[in-house]
């Protein structure tokens, strides 16, 4: 099952980003797809709905095909 979250917005990232977590390990979207996040989530980083996700998308210009293609950690 994929989670989402919303990292606290900052100068860079006035909307936050966008953090997925499968299997326990953590993906922030970047412009060339999902990123690996190593260690623990962002702290500050709060919970968001599917729906959320996409809202956010849309909002930023992304592609929502792109919530579809969260990695799944190798050895799983």
């Amino acid at each position: 099952m994929t989670r989402y979250l919303r990292t606290e917005q900052t100068m860079a990232f006035p909307h936050g980003r966008l953090i997925a977590t499968r299997d326990g390990a953590s993906y922030v979207l970047a412009p060339d797809g999902w990123d690996h996040l190593p260690g623990p989530r962002p702290r500050h980083a709060t919970s968001v709905s599917r729906e959320e996700a996409e809202d956010w998308c849309e909002s930023e210009g992304w592609d929502l095909n792109l919530l579809d293609e969260v990695p799944t950690p190798s050895g799983r």
